[in-house]
């Protein structure tokens, strides 16, 4: 399945995820953004589950906007948990 969010409070203007059957990580993209950092974390995060993003990358936070690229990827994975 492929799902599409819209961030908030970040550099980034999209992320498009797209899961396997098994609800694992197949792919990443990110618009706008960090470009190396976000293709690091995309390729990091690739056959990884659902949990174990969230796990990983919930919290953090990219100076005093109090989120992040990754951390809204996790906001975004929880939508998904929500869904499916």
């Amino acid at each position: 399945m492929t799902y599409t969010y819209k961030p908030v409070g970040v550099c980034s203007q999209q992320i498009t995820i797209e899961t396997n059957d098994d609800n694992t990580i197949k792919e990443i993209k990110f618009l706008g953004g960090c470009n190396g950092n976000l293709k690091g974390i995309s390729a990091l995060a690739k056959g990884k589950t659902l949990d174990e993003i969230i796990g990983s990358l919930k919290g953090i936070q990219c100076g005093f906007k109090g989120t992040s690229c990754p951390d809204q990827l996790a906001r975004a994975l929880e939508k998904i948990k929500e869904e499916i």
